[in-house]
């Protein structure tokens, strides 16, 4: 046993040097396994919708110092992102499509953004057509639940202002209260508008090359352990 454990002498490497052959079969033997595993049990479809957004930072200069900006887009954002994720979002993309919400939540849904600018948001089904309508759907439910919000914001927003101009008007007092019961916290500068909902771009989500790459890989490493290690357990034996 003490023999698999030794390191390889620069007598082992230059011999495995010198087998380039060896390397080639493995690579090639690796690289057919890989796209016969691709071709037998393939990937699922992934499909990407993209819903633009911009918290127009330049008009809460007055009241957000420069060194809390990028803490505002952070907080903002994340606030968008538990939006994307929230049960309303998901019951209306499982109402619509017919997925449940656990299994949108656990592998059919994957979220990918930055804190201003495009949101990405990806679907995965082992059929094509399902891919995209989960996709279009998630972003289309994400974008109409986010102007409900922005619009809440605004209306809130011009509630207090009129509260301060009327602090005794019970009705204002009132209408604030049912407000902030349904306000989601987003900024009322904020703007959301889709970008591709529709004729969504669908691929596999693992490509070809990535399997027959992987498969060349592995078993160029196991052929050049297996002639590291076979050759020296003979020598061991004699």
């Amino acid at each position: 046993m003490s023999q698999f454990l030794t390191p390889p002498t620069f007598e082992d490497i230059y011999r495995l040097l010198r087998a380039w052959r060896l390397w080639l079969l493995g690579a090639l033997l690796g690289a057919l396994l890989g796209m016969a595993v691709y071709a037998l049990f393939p990937p699922e479809y992934r499909a990407r919708a993209t819903v633009m957004i911009d918290f127009n930072v330049e008009q809460s200069w007055a009241e957000i110092p420069d060194r809390e900006v990028f803490y505002f887009l952070e907080r903002e954002a994340r606030k968008l992102v538990e939006l994307a994720w929230a049960d309303d979002t998901l019951q209306a993309v499982s109402d619509k499509i017919g997925v449940d919400v656990p299994t949108l939540r656990a592998r059919a849904l994957t979220l990918s953004h930055p804190s201003d600018g495009g949101w990405h948001f990806y679907a995965t089904d082992a059929e094509a057509l399902v891919a995209v309508k989960l996709a279009s759907a998630w972003a289309t439910a994400f974008t109409d639940n986010t102007l409900t919000g922005i619009q809440t914001a605004v209306e809130l927003d011009a509630a207090r202002k009129a509260l301060e101009a009327n602090p005794d008007e019970p009705a204002l007092k009132d209408k604030i209260a049912a407000l902030e019961a349904q306000s989601l916290g987003i900024t009322p500068a904020l703007q959301i508008s889709p970008a591709q909902i529709q004729n969504l771009p669908v691929s596999r989500k693992t490509g070809l090359g990535t399997y027959v790459l992987s498969g060349a890989a592995i078993f160029l490493v196991v052929s050049s352990f297996l002639f590291l290690l076979f050759p020296r357990k003979k020598e061991h034996a004699a």
